[in-house]
């Protein structure tokens, strides 16, 4: 061999690790909410998911995009989208891992927070794919607004079985939901969908209709149903709708094509039209946003979790190619700037994983009044910051990498599939205006603005740059008089909660940090610009993936 192919300084990917095990912040996010939690069965996701081999299975699916079929040989209309073998393999995992409707089941002391946690980790792997999972998860608690197709239902939607067979749900031992509620002309405006639900008689699962319209957004089209928003007599109402009927014939949803999407392309997103669709009333007629926003709570927490995973695992490539490439003279993780780079982008990662562990855990505790504002102010101000932090935060980590972060190929170029990925969770489920105007809506609601204060107080005192923000919020949430700073105070809650979270549960390296950066104003703007009097060897410790 020449010894111009020689091949050395190059590391060696980060693959066969523990993801659990290795993740010290989430370890103590869930020591924190959710001390009596039994981790065992994250420890055995944590081994599963890091694998090599599954590595491999998340990058075939990627690679090898869905592909629609509209029509069978013979010209027969059969609206199906072929997947790679791969990506069943991988939703196998997800379902087997009790990452959809599991808990609903309620078979754990903390569901909520164990599937999070189990999400966010899934989520390290392959992101894509979780979709229809996190569809399924959410659309669990709204079925119950019809009870006999929730009797149905639910028990196959809690079910740890995936079969990816297009067939009717008494022949499935699990099945998976999806939603279909923007159009082309109102996207977030579903006030101004069209499509119509024309009554249709009734059976046994309760008032039938027949639906004709669109989606213009209908992710994961093979699920085996769907809840639909479509214009009754009454109104906006929601409904259910089946791929396959009770009498095994399929449905009239024609996929008419899948999105080409910058990202989260193992996922297959489509637009459809429905033709005289059968689908069956859930809830009341006339009611359907309020149904569908049931289900938006729950996605909106997946999109948080989903991009505080992708967070920790572009830390951990980032932290991994540190380790062992050298520059200069040194490894790059003794240099100081990189040393700089690195620890902030830790200080992000984790305070991005206090924040969504902890609204999990609102969702296990609805009885509590604390738990249900909680719930209501932290799902939108989570989703609107830890989103909105995930292009720049990957950005910065494939920077750390250098030209072998923006390539497609190997362990560290799933860096680019990183990177396309960031943008989605800060769209779906409502933008940020969207977020922030709901924060709005939510700080009006009850006592949230004494919830909130009640939220922060056990970190009083460790540090006056977070004293002086909670001092400040109350005042500034009361004169709030027009939307226009909306953002801004979504942006501050959230850096006052993560801060506080931190303050008891992280040493007192990160919780300084943290709070003197985000809360001080010791800071540039770009990651990287930490003072000068950080630890950051012990921030960068505390990283480490292996």
């Amino acid at each position: 061999m020449n010894s111009t192919h020689e091949v050395f300084n190059q590391p060696a990917p980060l693959a066969d690790y523990n993801l659990f095990e290795t993740n010290r912040p989430l370890r103590d996010a869930l020591k924190f909410n959710a001390p009596q939690l039994q981790v065992a069965p994250l420890q055995e996701l944590g081994v599963t998911i890091g694998s090599a081999e599954m590595q491999t299975h998340a990058r075939l699916a990627n690679i090898h995009t869905p592909e629609l079929h509209t029509h069978d040989r013979f010209g027969r209309r059969i609206d199906e989208v072929e997947f790679h073998p791969s990506y069943h393999v991988l939703m196998s995992a997800a379902v087997g891992a009790g990452l959809h409707g599991t808990p609903w089941a309620g078979t754990s002391a903390s569901p909520h927070v164990l599937r999070a946690a189990g999400f966010m980790l899934f989520t390290e792997l392959e992101p894509s794919m979780l979709c229809p999972i996190s569809m399924s998860y959410a659309v669990t608690p709204a079925l119950r607004g019809n009870a006999a197709v929730y009797a149905d239902w639910g028990p196959k939607l809690t079910s740890l079985w995936y079969d990816p067979a297009l067939k009717s749900f008494k022949d499935k031992p699990g099945v998976t939901m999806g939603m279909g509620m923007t159009e082309k002309q109102g996207g977030s405006d579903v006030r101004a969908n069209t499509t119509k639900a024309v009554r249709d008689g009734s059976d046994a699962w309760g008032e039938r209709y027949a639906i004709t319209g669109h989606k213009w957004f209908f992710s994961a089209p093979m699920c085996d149903a769907f809840l639909v928003l479509a214009q009754a007599e009454a109104g906006l109402s929601c409904f259910f709708l089946p791929r396959v009927l009770p009498d095994g014939t399929r449905n009239a949803i024609h996929i008419q094509r899948l999105k080409d999407k910058m990202g989260n392309k193992a996922n297959a997103s489509s637009e459809v039209e429905f033709h005289g669709a059968s689908a069956w009333l859930v809830g009341e007629e006339g009611r359907g946003i309020p149904q569908i926003l049931e289900m938006g709570t729950m996605t909106r927490l997946d999109c948080a979790l989903g991009t505080s995973g992708l967070m920790r695992q572009a830390l951990g490539i980032a932290i991994n190619h540190a380790s062992q490439r050298n520059a200069f003279g040194k490894p790059l993780i003794e240099q100081p700037l990189m040393k700089n780079v690195l620890a902030d982008l830790a200080l992000e990662s984790e305070a991005s994983t206090a924040l969504a562990i902890r609204l999990a855990r609102a969702f296990d505790h609805p009885d509590d009044e604390h738990e249900r504002l909680m719930a209501r102010l932290l799902t939108p101000v989570a989703k609107f910051w830890i989103c909105k932090r995930g292009s720049h935060f990957a950005q910065e980590a494939m920077e750390c990498l250098g030209g072998n972060g923006y390539v497609e190929e190997g362990g560290e170029g799933v860096m680019a599939r990183i990177y396309r990925e960031m943008p989605l969770n800060s769209i779906w489920e409502g933008a940020g205006n969207i977020m922030a105007l709901d924060l709005l809506r939510g700080l009006r609601k009850g006592d949230a603005v004494a919830a909130l204060s009640k939220e922060l107080a056990p970190a009083r005192g460790q540090h006056a740059a977070l004293d002086h923000m909670a001092d400040a919020l109350p005042a500034r949430i009361e004169a709030m008089a027009s939307e226009v700073e909306a953002r801004r105070l979504a942006q501050d809650v959230a850096l006052a909660v993560q801060a506080s979270l931190l303050a008891q549960t992280a040493p007192a390296a990160v919780v300084g940090a943290f709070c003197a950066s985000r809360l001080g104003g010791d800071w540039g703007n770009a990651f990287g610009t930490l003072g000068a009097g950080t630890d950051f060897d012990s921030i960068i410790q505390r990283a480490q993936p292996r």
